[in-house]
């Protein structure tokens, strides 16, 4: 992680949105009063979506067409940081979260103790809402995956209410286009960053429209469990292959243990001869496994590389606009 560079304070709100034009203009005036500016991103809506939001005063980014959650958190984030945010705070369109707790979500990041504070729908039971029950345990069942990963202790690691500081937003490589939520915890924690939770509201239910997330949990489940995966092949490649690698040598072990307890007794190996190819071959693919685990990790640190001069590149991006920005017109 590269060291931080001194901005001034300027706290931005980022809301993604996507056909919400009955909520998307009350989200950003509630918003408004806590930050500096709102940043709010269209990502391909064919509703009033834009001149909702434009009328409630935010700046509005525009993707052409609905590239997804994750493409339109990247764009967010990148506009934010370019209109010089110290703090970044992310909410949903929608209105299922209360915009009076952004000062939650802020002060943690503002008084150095954290670099992500993420809201937590899941540690007070009168928090929730009246969330669905199947929603309220698949979340569980990825927190618990994102914690074990990361060896973070949240309780909500799919809340899209959070605020991160712009060191934290400047070191974000996310490739997800579906969702970005647990890819960034994924991504932040194995760089370093010290990431909280402090306990959110949240309605629960949609007041207008369905989910665009959400149409399908199972859908929705495996998707979000690929973005997972990926994020652990990446990160720590050598447990994830590592982990796969383990268990071919476990299985052949134990199949070739089977042939050699039989002849030792029986002097044959028949009838578990067919056991002692397999084992073999289980043993092979877990020693091709763990060389694989071995290229990927220097691919790892390669990529920690690359990202680091991203960073670079992204700070002298920045600070070349706001030079622009601020050079004296001339008469």
């Amino acid at each position: 992680m590269l060291p931080p560079v001194h901005v001034p304070r300027k706290i931005v709100a980022m809301i993604p949105a996507f056909n919400e034009e009955r909520t998307i203009a009350s989200v950003v005036e509630r918003t408004r009063p806590f930050v500096d500016a709102v940043v709010v991103v269209n990502d391909g809506s064919s509703d009033a979506t834009v001149s909702e939001a434009e009328r409630a005063g935010a700046i509005v980014v525009s993707h052409s067409q609905n590239e997804g959650l994750g493409r339109a958190f990247r764009t967010g984030i990148g506009k934010a940081l370019a209109v010089g945010a110290s703090v970044i705070v992310t909410l949903d369109a929608d209105g299922q979260f209360t915009p009076e707790e952004v000062p939650k979500l802020v002060d943690p990041i503002e008084d150095g103790s954290h670099d992500m504070v993420t809201g937590t729908r899941f540690s007070q039971e009168t928090f929730r809402g009246d969330m669905r029950r199947i929603k309220s345990f698949g979340n569980a069942v990825f927190t618990r995956f994102v914690n074990r990963l990361t060896g973070t202790r949240l309780t909500d690691a799919q809340c899209g209410f959070r605020a991160y500081s712009r060191e934290a937003a400047m070191n974000l490589t996310l490739l997800g286009r579906f969702t970005y939520t647990q890819e960034v915890i994924l991504n932040l924690a194995t760089k370093g960053f010290r990431i909280g939770e402090v306990p959110v509201h949240v309605r629960g239910q949609r007041e207008h429209g369905q989910s665009k997330m959400v149409k399908s949990p199972l859908r929705y489940g495996l998707r979000a469990l690929s973005i997972i995966l990926r994020a652990e092949r990446d990160y720590k490649p050598l447990r994830f292959f590592g982990s796969i690698g383990s268990l071919f040598l476990v299985l052949g072990a134990l199949q070739l243990a089977i042939v050699v307890a039989n002849y030792l007794l029986t002097k044959q190996t028949s009838p578990y001869t067919s056991l002692f190819i397999t084992g073999g071959s289980c043993v092979l693919i877990a020693v091709q496994v763990y060389i694989l685990a071995l290229v990927a990790d220097g691919q790892a640190r390669s990529r920690q590389l690359q990202d680091e001069l991203l960073v670079l590149a992204r700070r002298r991006e920045l600070a070349a606009l706001n030079a622009s920005t601020q050079e004296p017109t001339k008469p």
